[in-house]
């Protein structure tokens, strides 16, 4: 069952895009006629939608059971493939599952079972163990970024859930990283292999940044500040740095968000809806936002704290500089402080950056309204756009991104209108439901 030409347009349209990159054709093709694909690809560069498009063709819309399942290492990239797969409209019910919400709330939605399962290793397992839903017409699994699944210790959970899936026709396994063994329990056998980490060419500039003495926050505020339009992301080791650091940022009126693995799920999803947004333009965050998460392209990134690893040197600079497109990673050292081998020396030069200050940016004009509808209020994007744009007089060029979840909504706004808009707005309806409106 192939999606026809006229389905794969309509998809393509919806998200906004005119056609399939290379890779993802490629994908289509070699996924369609193969039982077992690995596809290595750069961080973002539509790996999703490189296996989701074939994945559609292989699915029964008369079976009312799991088809597919897809296993991540992260809720946010559980989270990231369910929209991708709600946003292009595919007809088959889709849903996430994941570590940090309520194991009942996953049973409720498990009870008309979708097509397709997306999750972590550990709440998966969870379900079969408890036989939540059925394994029967499981033919299809994917092991998404399949390598950070095992590096952040879902071995055991993986094994396990592959080996219940005792009706597999098809694996697909894709990665970021060059040099990965495929473990004998994924039952991949002589697999296709489809490799883009050197086929793109990237224009990364890798730029080491020594500061006077220990204290880095002076350097680092003169590295955002040298554009005050760029977005990017601040790499910390640990949380307690992120707190340092965004204290200081705070002082300095420089709008961002953090992201750490001990925040609530809940507020990672919204410091990236804000930086997707622009209410911010830059993140502090740990290696968690290495990969997985949905952001925009980058300008830069800047490693504050040293990577402990190649491994992850690698994978922060993946964030910016993808594909064609250009991004700077700036390292940021101390007098006393080795850069590790796999960093080599190409000072910045400071004589750059000693003017530079706090002007004026189009970041923090913006700000991020909650509104509490969602789909499954049959609100669409429309609908929303309708609202701020005839009642709350908005002009269309002031309307921001709108991020349309289940149960509710998220929008840019420019910040001198936000109380005004929610003034007026509030407790307006949208379709048949009656909706809050409020600041984030």
């Amino acid at each position: 069952m192939q999606t026809n030409k006229k389905n794969h347009q309509k998809i393509l349209t919806k998200l906004g895009i005119s056609e399939l990159n290379p890779m993802q054709i490629k994908a289509h093709q070699v996924i369609n006629e193969t039982r077992d694909t690995v596809l290595l690809s750069p961080t973002g560069t539509g790996k999703t939608l490189g296996f989701l498009m074939p994945l559609l063709g292989l699915l029964d819309s008369e079976l009312d059971q799991v088809q597919a399942i897809v296993l991540v290492p992260s809720r946010e990239l559980a989270i990231q493939i369910e929209q991708v797969t709600r946003e292009i409209g595919s007809g088959f019910k889709t849903n996430a599952v994941y570590g940090g919400r309520a194991f009942a709330k996953d049973k409720t939605e498990l009870n008309h079972p979708p097509a397709i399962l997306i999750g972590t290793p550990g709440r998966v397992a969870d379900h079969i163990r408890r036989n939540t839903f059925s394994v029967e017409a499981i033919r299809t699994l994917i092991l998404d970024e399949f390598d950070k699944s095992l590096e952040v210790g879902f071995m055991a959970e993986m094994s396990e859930i592959i080996g219940s899936l005792t009706n597999l026709e098809k694996r697909i396994l894709t990665s970021a990283t060059q040099e990965i063994e495929i473990p004998k329990f994924t039952g991949v056998k002589d697999p296709t292999i489809l490799n883009y980490l050197k086929g793109g060419k990237p224009q990364l500039q890798i730029k080491t940044v020594p500061v006077p003495g220990r204290n880095k926050l002076p350097g680092l505020k003169k590295l955002i500040n040298q554009d005050p339009n760029a977005t990017g992301i601040v790499f910390c080791n640990f949380k307690d740095s992120i707190a340092e650091v965004s204290d200081f940022l705070n002082k300095n009126k420089i709008s961002h968000a953090c992201f750490f693995g001990g925040m609530e799920q809940k507020e990672r999803e919204r410091a990236l809806i804000k930086f997707r947004n622009g209410s911010h333009r830059i993140i502090i965050a740990t290696d968690l936002a290495a990969r997985g998460i949905d952001v925009p392209e980058l300008d830069f990134i800047i490693h504050y704290q040293l990577p402990f690893k190649d491994q992850e040197f690698t994978h922060r600079n993946g964030r910016t500089a993808r594909m064609n497109s250009e991004g700077t990673a700036y390292v940021l050292h101390g007098e006393n402080e080795n850069l590790p081998d796999f960093i080599k020396p190409n000072p910045h030069g400071w004589d750059q950056l000693d003017n530079v200050g706090n002007t004026g940016n189009k970041f923090g004009d913006q700000t991020t309204l909650f509104i509490s509808g969602g789909r499954k209020d049959k609100i669409s994007k429309g609908d929303i756009a309708g609202l701020f744009l005839k009642q709350g007089n908005l002009n269309k060029e002031e309307l921001g991104l709108i991020e349309l979840k289940q149960d509710c909504a998220f929008v840019a706004v420019p910040a001198l209108k936000a109380e005004a808009l929610i003034a007026s707005l509030n407790n307006s309806k949208l379709k048949k439901k009656k909706v809050r409106i409020r600041n984030v």
